[in-house]
């Protein structure tokens, strides 16, 4: 545990988490926007897991909603 707090101290260490976190973080919170997901969306902004959620959102969780939105057919417009 001391190490992981001696590890953290460096400045270096945290610009690279902040680096990494930031485009993941976006990304995600771009994507729950898009698709009206409010919980994700209000999740994914409170809970910082270092880009773990968001990736798991993005390419796990996110496709299951493009995938049952792509399931429902569209009307075709009306014969007049």
């Amino acid at each position: 545990m001391e190490q992981l707090s001696q590890i953290l101290q460096n400045p270096w260490v945290v610009l690279g988490l902040v680096i990494w976190t930031i485009p993941w973080k976006g990304w995600a919170l771009w994507r729950s926007a898009r698709a009206g997901e409010k919980l994700w969306f209000v999740v994914l902004l409170v809970i910082n897991t270092l880009a773990i959620l968001e990736i798991l959102y993005l390419f796990v969780f996110s496709q299951k909603s493009v995938a049952k939105k792509s399931a429902i057919p569209k009307s075709s417009s009306l014969p007049m």
